[in-house]
């Protein structure tokens, strides 16, 4: 993935494409830093794929927040760029899951984690979260877990 990003970015430098570019950038930049803290930890040579992974979720989160506020705010060519943002960044992630395939894999946590109530959803999540890092919105599953679980 480190690849794709290196390649993507030395492109977007190449064809003068400005928000690719200091997006690219930023994603870099926030690796960089993750790299970093993980060499204070322990020994090795940087995070791991599932860590960028979720990296890259976070940052997409963020602005998908801030486009929320720009948008009630009036402020359209900011939401505008924020979404531009989105699009750029989740290029390096794998295929979002669709709402039948979370169902499927809520399903099948529960099964697996044998949950029977809402103190386990933690364990489902976890699982849920080691099983499909990348592809799967939380926040969501989270809402059908907690449906399933209490129903």
């Amino acid at each position: 993935m480190r690849d794709r990003i290196d390649d993507a970015f030395k492109t977007a430098m190449k064809s003068r494409d400005p928000v690719r570019l200091s997006t690219l950038r930023l994603v870099r930049a926030a690796i960089t830093e993750a790299d970093i803290a993980a060499r204070g930890a322990e020994e090795g040579g940087g995070v791991a794929e599932d860590a960028i992974m979720a990296l890259l979720q976070k940052m997409i989160k963020q602005r998908e927040d801030s486009a929320d506020l720009y948008e009630t705010g009036g402020r359209v060519e900011l939401c505008e760029r924020e979404r531009e943002e989105i699009a750029i960044i989740r290029e390096f992630l794998p295929k979002p899951m669709s709402d039948t395939e979370i169902d499927a894999a809520v399903a099948g946590a529960i099964a697996e984690t044998d949950a029977s109530s809402l103190k386990d959803m933690g364990a489902v999540m976890a699982h849920l979260r080691a099983e499909h890092l990348g592809r799967m919105d939380f926040g969501a599953a989270g809402k059908k877990v907690k449906a399933a679980l209490a129903g």
